[in-house]
């Protein structure tokens, strides 16, 4: 039974292996250059976004959609890493291959259609959850599809997330494949290819009415550009 359960680990590890690196490799460039929000654009909602150190501090704003800090330009294939220190009360996610229309449009996908309105981010996004069910590194399809890659079958990297802490994101997306994860832990891979290239957002969620101040943080962001 032992040396079954270590073999099925050992495949899952080679399923999930990060990327490997070499000297050739493309250097790591920042993101957010730890001053201001050179580079980045607002869409969606109205949370408010701010630089404080050397952290993008993101903070909800009652009565508004859900709100993105985009890229201005679109990346294809990538490896992406930031750290985050999450709220107990607040949802977020990092989008990547995402995009915004200044016009509707509709999406078609096995027979489902989607609308899409104009002015809203859609693509898939990295989940940030802090309720009980824990899918922190889950992969949804904001604004189109929903759920395309939970966690109800990994524990392990359900129970990866530290809250009120210091975490790190790592997202490869190379061709069709997308894979996460969380604090080093496996979270999720997918294969699609409905978006192959878009921009990079970090989400404030709308929290209705809710008053309390509520915010997340992230620092660190930086890329590897693949070809």
């Amino acid at each position: 039974m032992h040396s079954t359960v270590s073999a099925l680990l050992g495949c899952a590890c080679v399923a999930f292996a990060v990327l490997p690196t070499t000297a050739a490799d493309p250097v790591w460039k920042p993101l957010f250059n730890g001053q201001d929000l050179k580079g980045w654009t607002q869409h969606g909602g109205k949370a408010t976004y701010a630089v404080e150190g050397n952290e993008i501090v993101g903070r909800a704003v009652p009565g508004t959609p859900n709100s993105f800090l985009c890229t201005e330009r679109s990346y294809t294939n990538f490896v992406l890493e930031l750290d985050f220190k999450p709220h107990p009360a607040l949802n977020s996610g990092v989008q990547v291959r995402s995009e915004v229309h200044s016009t509707p449009r509709k999406v078609v996908r096995n027979g489902k259609t989607n609308s899409i309105p104009a002015g809203r981010v859609h693509g898939y996004q990295v989940e940030i959850d802090p309720s009980k069910r824990a899918w922190t590194g889950g992969i949804y399809d904001e604004g189109r599809r929903g759920w395309l890659a939970d966690l109800k079958t990994n524990d392990t990297a359900r129970a990866a997330l530290r809250m009120g802490e210091w975490n790190q994101f790592r997202i490869e997306c190379v061709g069709d494949q997308l894979k996460t994860f969380l604090n080093g832990v496996p979270a999720a891979q997918l294969r699609d290819s409905m978006t192959p290239s878009g921009f990079i957002a970090l989400q404030v969620h709308g929290v209705g009415k809710n008053t309390n101040q509520l915010e997340l943080r992230w620092r660190n962001v930086r890329i590897q550009e693949l070809p």
